[in-house]
């Protein structure tokens, strides 16, 4: 699980899963009719699609091992750490966030959790050190991200019920890494994941139905939009969680730089966002991102 061909094909299907996440989830507000202003509907939305993944994170994870995952006691408490950073308040934020700015400016902003995980990695958890080939690694794939959002007429206005949002939500998962990092020493990653989501959709649906949420149209259409989703989630943390376990937290979560673009492309082409992302800058874009990627991953005592 540490060698590069391994590595790459891992964190790019997880990157390509999470980048289709962006214009999903606002294809599913629009077929489950729910406004931007009804912050609870997106809770309760959001609370469905994860309680969902866990229970299929769990049966894929069961499937692969023979049996049936269960976490140790000693996970338990550990586990609902996980599903508050990881899930409570990372989509909380960012489901309310996403619905008040484009999907443009989420990516861009939520581009920044590289930096906050692998500072957070280095500076709180004291898993790795912190060096200028990392800082240097990140900011040439965060200026990739930057460039592939620019426009000459990109709004650059920033309000905390939305951009602010999506801001807090990338710090949560900075905080969700490093813990799945730590945790995932004594428990399989797939079962951290599964029963996170499992209890960290279960809080949202509850807080979401407590305060008013409601799907308030429901169709095939946006079924399978939810169970993408739901996939999205339960697919791409299970892999990323094994990635984190075997490796550093930089090593891995620089490769996010990749979400951003992927979400770019995909809202352009379902969202009709983002059209003027001509196809030089694209390039330019992940030629930058992969300089970020290679320069983190360079051999080094750092």
């Amino acid at each position: 699980m540490t060698g590069l061909p391994v590595v790459l094909g891992m964190t790019m299907i997880c990157c390509l899963l999470w980048g289709s996440a962006f214009p999903c989830i606002k294809i599913g507000y629009r077929l489950f009719d729910i406004p931007s202003g009804e912050s609870f509907s997106q809770i309760l939305f959001a609370g469905i699609r994860f309680f969902i993944a866990g229970i299929l994170a769990v049966l894929m994870g069961s499937v692969g091992a023979k049996k049936l995952l269960i976490p140790k006691r000693e996970s338990i408490p550990n586990i609902f750490i996980l599903s508050l950073f990881q899930t409570v308040l990372q989509y909380t934020f960012f489901y309310i966030g996403l619905a008040n700015t484009t999907g443009m400016k989420s990516s861009i902003i939520n581009a920044s959790n590289v930096f906050f995980s692998i500072l957070a990695a280095s500076l709180i958890f004291h898993q790795e050190k912190l060096g200028m080939r990392k800082i240097l690694g990140c900011l040439l794939g965060f200026w990739g991200v930057v460039l592939i959002n620019l426009t000459s007429g990109a709004d650059m206005s920033i309000k905390f019920s939305g951009e602010g949002l999506i801001l807090i939500s990338a710090i949560s998962h900075a905080f969700s890494s490093a813990f799945t990092k730590k945790f995932s020493a004594d428990e399989n990653p797939v079962t951290l994941s599964g029963y996170q989501f499992m209890s960290g959709g279960a809080v949202m649906m509850i807080t979401g139905l407590i305060f008013g949420g409601r799907l308030h149209s429901v169709s095939f259409s946006g079924i399978l939009i939810l169970l993408y989703l739901a996939f999205i989630s339960a697919a791409a943390f299970s892999l990323w969680g094994i990635l984190l376990k075997y490796n550093t937290v930089s090593k891995i979560s620089v490769f996010g730089f990749m979400n951003p673009v992927f979400g770019v492309i995909l809202s352009a082409v379902f969202l009709s966002e983002g059209s003027t992302a001509e196809p030089w800058r694209v390039i330019i874009s992940l030629i930058l991102v992969v300089l970020g990627i290679v320069t983190v991953n360079l051999k080094s005592n750092a």
